[in-house]
């Protein structure tokens, strides 16, 4: 395996710029994070089917703005497999919320679906707190090398 990545569009909210969001996310992971052995999955879906997800998978209710499945075996050596489903309907809402661009708010949440894979968590207080950060410096770095507004593009099916 070497860098396997898939963005799927199952969402109808907005129209994504597919072709850019894989540049961006390649980035990420190759030159940002280093990462040369990695097979990635990214699901953009809407509200219903993430309340769907997340209730099935988490055992929570409603919708949520990430959801993120490692299928590494956990060693230290081991390549970064995964998928991230991310909302955006929620996206949108954090937007709104937080007066962020919802394209820079779903790189965020691709972000934190990578930083989870790589081993982050943001169950504490503390880590949670670490994470964002690594979150927010990643942002900033993709920010300045992609123009995020962007990724409002046409909307297709798979890339």
């Amino acid at each position: 395996m070497s860098g396997d990545l898939r963005l799927l569009n199952r969402q109808r909210t907005r129209p994504l710029d597919l072709r850019l969001l894989r540049k961006i996310v390649h980035h990420l992971l190759a030159e940002r994070l280093q990462l040369q052995d990695f097979d990635l999955t990214v699901q953009f879906v809407n509200a219903t089917k993430m309340a769907r997800l997340n209730e099935s998978i988490m055992q929570h209710e409603g919708s949520t703005d990430v959801i993120t499945l490692d299928y590494s075996d956990g060693g230290k050596a081991s390549p970064l497999i995964g998928a991230i489903f991310l909302c955006v309907d929620e996206a949108l809402i954090q937007g709104r919320k937080f007066r962020t661009q919802w394209p820079a708010e779903l790189v965020r949440y691709i972000i934190h679906g990578v930083l989870h894979l790589l081993g982050f968590d943001d169950r504490s207080a503390a880590k949670r707190r670490r994470m964002k950060r690594e979150e927010t410096r990643l942002l900033g770095a993709l920010a300045r090398e992609f123009n995020l507004s962007k990724l409002r593009g046409k909307s297709r099916l798979g890339a």
